[in-house]
């Protein structure tokens, strides 16, 4: 595994700061209802594992530690639902539109928001129990994810459930690149898919995982992994999704949909692990 340890986290905020994750999934106006009710749709569309994943309605009553909340889409759906949220990002940009989100859709009473690094997470937030430790797409941009699942494993209550998403080594994604930018030569792939990772280039840190590692990387947190799975390959040509159409590529479009939900199972570029912690 490629190792991004030298990189400062300054430089990881920055890069969420000039583009928060999502913040473009509408044309209107930022802030108004009709802008977040856009962001939402489109992005559940484009990723519909997600509230399967986040069982957002299990957590009614719940309290739920969300590491990486970013604009705050899984945020309000898990407050929506009745849980007690605890949203957590490093971005400060990005916290300043899901502060707004929630205000806006009428559960900020149900939501606290903190500004934090998550490798010092107990140095930021109070330790408290949690029903659900919960970090979607987050984990592998730290240059210390180990550090990060220590963290999170402080919050866990007694039978508490972790969920995390961390990207997929052996993915299509990854095999896109190694083709049209790696030209298929294995030198330098790693800060390859780092760079290609998000949808605006440059990202500093991304960490890819097997089965395996993402295990391994969940259990620092003190769990029993009770489910590892992979979902999702992006099927749309970029430059109509830029411009809000949905055209897949071709190779796509001649898969019959259980042909192409086979091959998200199996190559998907998102690799979901859950959780327990002992009683």
């Amino acid at each position: 595994m490629a190792s991004f340890t030298e990189v400062p986290i300054d430089s990881v905020q920055e890069y969420w700061n000039r583009r928060p994750c999502n913040i473009r999934h509408s044309q209107l106006p930022v802030g108004t209802r009709e802008y977040f009710d856009e962001v939402e749709a489109r992005k559940y569309l484009v990723e519909p594992h997600i509230p399967a994943f986040a069982e957002f309605p299990r957590w009614s009553g719940k309290r739920v530690l969300e590491l990486g909340c970013g604009i705050g889409t899984d945020t309000v759906n898990f407050a929506r639902a009745g849980a007690r949220v605890t949203a957590c990002d490093l971005s400060d940009q990005s916290l300043a539109v899901a502060r707004q989100r929630a205000e806006v859709m009428g559960v900020a009473d149900r939501i606290e928001f903190h500004q934090v690094n998550g490798e010092h997470l107990t140095d930021m937030l109070a330790v408290e129990p949690y029903d659900l430790v919960y970090s979607f797409g987050v984990v592998h941009h730290s240059p210390h994810p180990d550090r990060v699942m220590r963290e999170l494993g402080n919050y866990l209550a007694p039978g508490g459930t972790l969920k995390i998403m961390v990207y997929n080594k052996w993915s299509w994604k990854v095999g896109a690149i190694f083709v049209t930018e790696g030209r298929f030569r294995r030198f330098d792939l790693d800060r390859l898919v780092a760079q290609s990772s998000e949808a605006q280039s440059g990202c500093p840190v991304t960490y890819t995982y097997t089965r395996r590692t993402a295990r391994e990387l969940a259990e620092l947190a003190g769990v029993t992994v009770t489910d590892v799975k992979v979902d999702h390959i992006f099927p749309y040509r970029i430059p109509d999704y830029v411009e809000y159409r949905y055209v897949q590529e071709w190779y796509f479009r001649v898969l019959p949909p259980s042909a192409f939900h086979a091959l998200e199972r199996g190559l998907g570029w998102h690799l979901m692990v859950d959780g327990v912690k002992a009683s």
